[in-house]
């Protein structure tokens, strides 16, 4: 991974399509649509983050309201110091593509990242290389996932197109391909061009 990655988490579940990775602090999770990426042997995997929870580590057994009487927040986690080893920061991502030697790849791998591989942030420059090619929207389109797609795609596109160079530009971009993708469904790519106005 580059050096100025930062490193998110780790893969406790992995498939051919996604991963889960638990966050190593509480509450620490990357934004919805951020592109995020791990490695499975030599390949570098890019993913886009479609779910994030913060729940409890034993199955079955829910946290239970602790702060009635702490003055805030950081009070009732200070004084039950307990709960930072009770509970547990996840969060899921599509895999979108690969990058296979110099050139980035907007399908799926060959193979699924390795349980216990670490996860980081995609850095600025990979992310605006990432958005050079818009291959990957049809995978986000067609997800079916926690989080509607339509949302994950607009929440997606408007990420990448912060680090462009010019954000407009790609966005008008991504309306167009949307608008080959969604032909049919009017009333679908109506809502995603909403959501990416720039």
């Amino acid at each position: 991974m580059t050096k100025q990655s930062v490193r998110l988490g780790e893969i406790i579940e992995a498939s051919t399509t996604g991963f889960s990775a638990q966050s190593y602090e509480l509450n620490e999770l990357p934004a919805l649509g951020s592109l995020v990426m791990t490695s499975e042997g030599e390949r570098k995997l890019y993913a886009v983050v479609y779910h994030a929870a913060t729940e409890g580590i034993e199955p079955g057994r829910r946290p239970i309201a602790r702060g009635r009487d702490e003055p805030s927040e950081q009070a009732l986690f200070d004084n039950n110091p307990q709960l930072a080893r009770l509970l547990r920061s996840r969060f899921s991502a599509l895999v979108v593509g690969y990058r296979d030697g110099s050139a980035i790849r907007q399908h799926l791998p060959p193979k699924p990242a390795h349980i216990h591989a670490f996860v980081h942030a995609c850095p600025q420059e990979e992310v605006k290389e990432f958005g050079q090619s818009f291959n990957f929207l049809n995978t986000l389109i067609g997800a079916e996932l926690e989080t509607p797609a339509d949302e994950l795609t607009a929440s997606t596109l408007r990420l990448i197109a912060e680090v462009q160079d010019d954000p407009r530009a790609l966005l008008v971009a991504a309306g167009k391909e949307l608008a080959m993708l969604l032909g049919r469904d009017y009333t679908r790519l109506k809502a995603i061009l909403e959501r990416i106005k720039p």
